[in-house]
C-alpha cells in the first residue's frame, strides 16, 4: 500500500492505543481504510458527545476535520483556520497533519484514491456520510477499482466508553420571541413539497427541526437544539425523538397542531413505509446516506434544498427588531465586561490575568443580562501569538497570562430569546507597535468595505468577498476563512445557506437575500506573533431602486465600540473615518440607555470621534 509512514509517538498520549482498538476491529471486517468525519446522522457542525468519533481518536479538538486510519497510516485533513492547533494536538499522537483550504473539505478523498491499491476497501459509516459526499466518494473509488463499504460503525467497536445519546429536556420558543407559529411554518414548508410534487418530506439537520417546530434544546454545547427526526406528510407530522426529552405539557401543545412524537430510531423505517406511488423530498446534502438507503424502492424521491433552509435564513421584521434588542442587550454586557478589563489590565493587585479568565468574565456580564440563555460559542480569547490562531481555545492546561505589550483577540458571542450574537474585538495591551497597527487598520478597512456596500438583488453572497479583501490583498496580505457566515436567530451561530468567500463553491441558493443576517469578520494573522480579527454583524436590507434594478445593503446590528487607539489614523480615508465615527455615535445612542457607572464612562470614552 503506498501510504507514508507516521513517526513513533511517546507513550504518554492514549490515542495510539485507540487507533490500535480500531485497526483490530478494522482488520476483523477485512478494511484497508477507515474514516472518522466530524459528523452524526445529522450532519451537524457540533456534534454532541456521541459522535465526537474523531476527537477521541485523534485527540484533535477543532470542530471541522477527517480522520483516516490505514494498517500504517493515520492521518487528520484540516483547512488553514486549525493548522496551527492540529500540529500543537497531534504532536503525541502519531498522526500526520493533512493540510487543506478551506474550500477542500473533501480533498481527503482524492488521496484515498491516489494511495490505495485496487480492490482496497475502504469503511465508513453510511448513519454519519451525507448522501451528496457519498457520491462524490463512490465516485473516484470506482474509478480506482476500489471498493466502499458503508455498512460499519466501528466506533461502536473500538470505543467502549461511548456516551449514549444525549438526553437534555427541550422546550417551547414561545412568543413574542417565536414571531411564526409552528402551524405557520408548517404551512409554508407543505407549500414549498407541493411545488415539488412531493406528498412528503424527511428532515434531519437539527437546527431546521429546531426552527421549523418552535422548539429549542440542550444537546448541543452553545446550540439551543436537540437530536431528532422529522416526517412532514400532507396531513401528518411525525416527529422522532426520545419521548423522555419531551415534556408531557409540549407533548400536548404539538398534538394540538398535528405533530406526533415518535421513537427517535423508528425514523428509518417509517421512511420505508412510505406507499407505493407517493414522493418524497430530500435534501442531499443534508440527509445521510444511511436514510436514503432506508427509502423504499417503490418510493419516488425528488431532491431538492430543504425548505427550512432558506425560510429560516430570511428574518422578518419582528424577529429583526427582537435581534436589534438582543444586540443592545449583549452590547451592554460588553461595555461591563470592557470596563472591566481596562481596569484589571492597570491594577497591580490583580495577580494574574489569563485568557481564562476573560472567558470567565464576558460570560459573566452577558449572564446578567434579560433574555440571556448561554454563550453562543466557547469564547475565543487569544493573546499574542494565540490570536494568531483563528479558532485557539484557551484550557487550563494551555494558555496564557496577559502582561506586557500586544494584542489581545476576543471573539465570543451570546444566545438570548430574541437572537443569537457572535462579535470579535482586539483589545491594546500595553503599547502597540506601529506594525500590528497597520494590521488593525487594514483589517478595519476591509470591515468597513463590505459594511458598506450595495449591490444588486441577485448578487451571489460569494462575490462579495472582495471587497473586504481589497485592502488586505493590496498590502500582499490574505487569511484563510471565510468573511462571512449566516447566524440564526437563536440558533446556531452559523448558519446557510449565504457565505462569504471567495473559495465557497456558488450555487443558486447562496444569493443574498433580504432578511439574511451575516457576520463580518476579515482578519489578519501573523503566525508566532499576533491576531487582528475584526467582526460585526449585519443584517441585509433594502437598498436603492434606480433604473438599473433593485439593490440591497447592510445594516450593522452589532452594538460595541471598535478601540481606535489601535488604529493609524494616516492609513484611514476621511469617508472611512466618517463610517467609524458615525458607527460610534449610533453606538453611543443606543446603549447609553442601557449601561451606567464605570461602563458609561468607558462608552463615553471609547466612542470619541476620531480625525486626522
Amino acid at each position: 500500500m503506498n501510504t507514508p509512514q507516521n513517526s513513533s509517538a511517546p507513550d504518554s498520549s492514549p490515542i495510539p492505543a485507540r487507533i490500535q482498538k480500531l485497526r483490530l476491529a478494522m482488520n476483523e471486517l477485512g478494511i484497508d481504510a477507515y474514516i472518522i468525519p466530524s459528523s452524526d446522522p445529522h450532519l451537524s457542525e457540533y456534534l454532541s458527545a456521541r459522535w465526537q468519533g474523531r476527537e477521541h481518536f485523534s485527540g484533535f479538538t477543532g470542530s471541522v476535520g477527517t480522520l483516516i486510519i490505514t494498517a500504517n497510516f493515520a492521518g487528520l485533513w484540516v483547512d488553514t483556520r486549525y493548522w496551527a492547533q492540529a500540529e500543537n494536538e497531534l504532536a503525541s499522537t502519531g498522526i500526520q497533519m493533512m493540510k487543506i483550504n478551506s474550500a477542500a473539505a473533501t480533498l481527503y478523498i482524492n488521496w484515498l484514491a491516489d494511495n490505495l491499491p485496487a480492490e482496497s476497501i475502504v469503511g465508513i459509516d453510511a448513519a454519519v456520510l451525507s448522501l451528496a459526499t457519498s457520491r462524490a466518494l463512490q465516485t473516484a473509488l470506482d474509478a480506482k477499482k476500489i471498493k466502499l463499504n458503508t455498512s460499519h460503525d466501528l466506533l461502536e467497536k473500538a470505543w467502549l466508553t461511548r456516551p449514549v445519546l444525549p438526553q437534555a429536556a427541550v422546550f417551547e420558543h414561545l412568543a413574542p420571541h417565536a414571531v411564526v407559529s409552528r402551524k405557520k411554518k408548517l404551512a409554508t414548508v407543505r407549500q414549498q413539497m407541493h411545488s415539488n410534487g412531493t406528498q412528503w418530506h424527511f428532515i434531519s439537520t437539527v437546527d431546521d427541526i429546531a426552527w421549523l417546530f418552535n422548539l429549542r434544546g440542550a444537546d448541543v454545547s452553545y446550540n439551543p437544539v436537540f437530536v431528532a427526526h422529522a416526517l412532514i406528510g400532507i396531513d401528518t407530522v411525525r416527529l422522532y425523538i426520545s419521548p423522555g426529552k419531551v415534556p408531557p405539557a409540549v407533548v400536548a401543545a404539538l398534538a394540538q397542531d398535528g405533530i406526533t412524537v415518535l421513537e427517535y430510531g423508528s425514523a428509518a423505517a417509517e421512511l420505508a413505509a412510505i406507499p407505493a406511488g407517493d414522493s418524497l423530498l430530500i435534501d442531499p446534502n443534508r440527509i445521510t446516506l444511511g436514510f436514503k438507503q432506508a427509502i423504499a424502492a417503490h418510493t419516488k424521491v425528488i431532491e431538492a434544498i430543504n425548505p427550512c433552509v432558506l425560510l429560516k435564513s430570511r428574518k422578518n421584521a419582528q424577529e429583526a427588531q427582537f435581534v436589534r434588542e438582543a444586540m443592545e442587550q449583549d452590547g451592554a454586557a460588553l461595555c461591563e465586561f470592557f470596563s472591566w478589563l481596562e481596569n484589571a489590565l492597570g491594577n497591580e493587585k490583580i495577580s494574574e490575568l489569563t485568557e481564562l479568565t476573560i472567558d470567565q468574565e464576558i460570560c459573566a456580564a452577558r449572564a446578567r443580562q434579560p433574555n440571556f440563555i448561554s454563550a453562543s460559542f466557547g469564547t475565543i480569547a487569544g493573546f499574542n501569538q494565540n490570536g494568531a490562531m483563528p479558532h485557539y481555545r484557551a484550557t487550563e492546561e494551555s494558555h496564557s497570562v496577559i502582561k506586557g505589550d500586544g494584542l489581545l483577540l476576543i471573539d465570543s458571542g451570546g444566545q438570548y430569546l430574541g437572537g443569537t450574537t457572535d462579535i470579535t474585538r482586539v483589545a491594546p495591551v500595553g503599547t502597540v507597535s506601529p506594525e500590528q497597527k497597520r494590521d488593525f487598520t487594514l483589517v478595519l478597512k476591509g470591515m468597513i468595505a463590505l459594511s458598506s456596500m450595495q449591490f444588486p438583488r441577485g448578487t451571489y453572497s460569494t462575490v462579495l468577498d472582495t471587497a473586504a479583501r481589497a485592502p488586505i490583498w493590496a498590502e500582499g496580505v490574505n487569511y484563510g476563512h471565510g468573511t462571512g457566515h449566516g447566524v440564526g436567530y437563536f440558533l446556531n451561530v452559523h448558519e446557510g445557506p449565504q457565505s462569504i468567500s471567495y473559495l465557497a463553491i456558488p450555487n443558486a441558493n447562496m444569493v443574498m437575500e433580504e432578511g439574511m443576517i451575516t457576520s463580518n469578520e476579515p482578519g489578519i494573522y501573523r503566525p508566532g506573533k499576533w491576531g487582528v480579527r475584526i467582526e460585526n454583524l449585519m443584517l441585509c436590507v433594502p437598498g436603492d431602486i434606480t433604473e438599473f434594478g433593485e439593490f440591497l445593503k447592510f445594516e450593522t446590528l452589532t452594538l460595541c465600540p471598535i478601540d481606535t487607539r489601535c488604529i493609524d489614523v494616516s492609513l484611514m480615508r476621511d469617508d472611512e473615518l466618517a463610517w467609524l465615527n458615525d458607527y460610534h455615535a449610533t453606538v453611543l445612542q443606543r446603549l447609553s440607555p442601557w449601561v451606567k457607572a464605570e461602563a458609561k464612562t468607558w462608552l463615553l470614552n471609547r466612542t470619541e470621534a476620531v480625525s486626522k
